[in-house]
């Protein structure tokens, strides 16, 4: 039996109707996609609020984005960590960007059915992106390095949030290798800190202020 969002209320009490209907219509959306247009594991899509939707809001976990905040999600795939944040935060403005067509199309076909209207998706490459942002998301697309290289050109200077402008990536495993060239102007939180599904205990949040 599929998961229901109401693993997402416990964790972010407080949702509005809305907010909850759309986290409700993920499951049958992406499952039809899915069926289409493989975007998520066959195995994996009857995790996709643990694995999926709930690992996304991790990034929540560690910063509430203020109203008016820009955020570019770099490789969203089927639209991860982007559309999950977006429904969690709707005063902030989401971009999504990833190099494969077809996952563009999930994800802005999956944003249009739940009236997401603070998210925009684009079929490029980041590096022909040349708008600014106030962060940059992902969810394990590449080594920190790179991503950070990548990426400086599109995060903007002055500041809004509680942390300083930066990459703030979803991350496995041991990061100390990664974040050794950033080790004055990084963090990093254990995702099993904040929840309880075993999936989360080796999963973490990795930031690089910029």
């Amino acid at each position: 039996m599929p998961e229901t969002s109401k693993m997402i209320s416990d964790y972010f009490p407080g949702l509005t109707d809305t907010q909850c209907r759309q986290f409700d219509a993920l499951d049958a959306l992406y499952r039809d996609w899915n069926a289409k247009i493989n975007v998520i594991s066959r195995k994996d899509i009857d995790h996709l609020y643990a694995h999926h939707v709930l690992h996304s809001l991790g990034i929540a976990k560690v910063i509430n984005f203020r109203p008016g905040t820009t955020i570019m999600d770099v490789g969203t795939g089927g639209g991860f960590p982007g559309i999950p944040l977006a429904i969690l935060f709707p005063e902030c403005r989401f971009h999504l960007v990833d190099s494969i067509g077809k996952k563009i199309k999930v994800a802005t076909a999956v944003a249009e059915a739940i009236e997401l209207e603070n998210v925009t998706a684009v079929h490029r490459n980041v590096m022909e992106e040349k708008e600014k942002f106030d962060f940059v998301v992902s969810r394990a697309v590449m080594n920190l390095s790179e991503l950070v290289k990548l990426v400086s050109k599109n995060v903007h200077r002055k500041g809004r949030n509680a942390l300083p402008n930066g990459v703030i990536c979803l991350k496995g495993g041991d990061l100390h290798e990664e974040l050794r060239p950033f080790k004055h102007k990084s963090e990093t939180w254990d995702l099993g800190d904040f929840f309880k599904d075993e999936f989360f205990q080796t999963k973490k949040v990795a930031y690089v202020a910029l």
